[in-house]
């Protein structure tokens, strides 16, 4: 069967009745193709399912590309081109850096590699024009020009000076160190994952001013967390690029947790739910004066096993909040961001259920907050009061709070004297409510 493209927005779903491309078409039938299918539904990273009449694709936080056999699957995030990118160098503390790419006037057609991809190319390119780093590297070989120190044990070890050659121990300074070497592996596999030309021939034009200088790596996980655990105040110009990189490998299906995940995938996705929560961390951590902000907050000794009857000793469930708002020790509000726009798409159980359980938690103020996306201006907040069954009595509220993107990109971008009161009013409306 020939090959199929198709294009689709993330949380959209589309099959048979809405896609002309998929109607009476199944992928490759191979054990490959199947695992692939499998794992991407079991991740929830991508549903695919073959109907009566065709296949049927359900996209959700994850955008990129994928191929599967003879199925290429294009997963478009909403928030376009240059806003997204916008918002990426925010949420990852990446440079606001000049785009080389003579095709920048399709900014909007590009898929999330090619964002990621030009802003690597551009944060190497700059590191390139201020000058690699070099550092001095100790080498113990013999010499017929001494330089350094003499190695006395050596020469002993030797018989003494046998011949013309003196082992030396020195330190050149040169620019093939790991931050280098990882710089140039990051830019050969950019040089593979864009679908746009001329990003591509910037990555190799950028590989071939480096390669004569350092030396070529294999790149995992492992090398990555060594990287980064070398950034120092004479180094932090590497820092953005090394976090591209993160992401660009971590899209591909390999984690800094070990080597890879269970599979690598075939293709790229990008989890905008990963990234729409670091982005909300930052911004509050960086506007919510007087209090604190605390991210993934583990609600310790909610749940117990009553000591008589645990016959297995299992350990209870602990869950895990989004964001805890603190302020003088004491909660002020619980927080949960998920990238899935609520205003068009109903709030479902299983988070409606996570949502119950943080505010019921809460004794003084039961109150918990989910915070999503959306690009409709007429989008309001929604409430859902938590009672008692038997006695009609309030326990709680679930407050479901939209965040309208193109302002939260406009009060970021204000740089003006009013900016600053204007993103400490936007955090303390999107933690309790308050209006602009």
């Amino acid at each position: 069967m020939a090959a199929r493209s198709i294009s689709v927005c993330e949380w959209e779903t589309l099959n048979p009745s809405n896609c002309e491309q998929l109607r009476g078409f199944f992928p490759e039938s191979t054990s490959s193709n199947r695992g692939t299918i499998d794992k991407l539904s079991s991740s929830n990273l991508l549903g695919i399912r073959e109907l009566r009449h065709g296949l049927e694709v359900e996209a959700y936080s994850h955008v990129g590309r994928l191929r599967i056999g003879n199925l290429s699957i294009s997963i478009h995030p909403k928030i376009k081109g240059e806003s997204l990118l916008r918002l990426i160098r925010y949420a990852y503390g990446l440079r606001d850096l000049h785009i080389l790419s003579d095709s920048q006037h399709l900014f909007d057609q590009w898929g999330i590699e090619d964002l990621l991809v030009s802003q690597l190319n551009s944060e190497i390119h700059e590191i390139i024009h201020l000058g690699l780093l070099r550092c001095y590297i100790p080498v113990s070989e013999s010499l017929s020009s001494p330089r350094g120190r003499i190695d006395i044990s050596k020469l002993a070890l030797g018989g003494g000076v046998l011949t013309a050659a003196i082992p030396c121990i020195h330190h050149p300074r040169i620019t093939d160190t790991l931050l280098n070497r990882v710089l140039l592996a990051g830019l050969k596999g950019a040089a593979t994952m864009s679908s746009v030309i001329e990003l591509r021939r910037e990555s190799r034009h950028l590989v071939s001013m480096m390669q004569e200088q350092v030396s070529a790596i294999h790149l995992n996980a492992t090398v990555l967390a060594r990287a980064m655990r070398q950034m120092n105040r004479l180094t932090v110009a590497y820092e953005p690029a090394l976090k591209v990189i993160q992401l660009l490998m971590e899209a591909q299906g390999i984690s800094l947790q070990g080597s890879m995940t269970s599979f690598q995938l075939p293709g790229f996705l990008f989890d905008m739910n990963d990234f729409f929560q670091t982005l909300l961390s930052r911004f509050l951590k960086e506007n919510l004066e007087g209090y604190s902000v605390r991210d993934e907050f583990r609600l310790k000794n909610m749940f117990r096993y009553n000591r008589d009857f645990n016959p297995q000793q299992s350990k209870p469930p602990t869950p895990r909040a989004d964001y805890v708002i603190e302020a003088h020790r004491e909660i002020k509000a619980i927080l949960d961001a998920k990238y899935r726009d609520l205003w068009r798409n109903p709030l479902p159980r299983e988070m409606l259920y996570q949502l119950v359980i943080y505010a019921i938690s809460h004794s003084k103020n039961p109150q918990s907050t989910i915070l999503y996306p959306c690009t409709d201006a007429s989008a309001r907040e929604a409430r859902i009061d938590i009672s008692d069954i038997v006695f009609g009595k309030h326990i709680g509220q679930v407050r479901i709070r939209p965040i309208h993107i193109p302002l939260l990109l406009e009060v970021i971008s204000d740089r003006t004297p009013q900016g600053r009161n204007r993103r400490r009013e936007f955090a303390i409306s999107l933690v309790f409510g308050a209006s602009l």
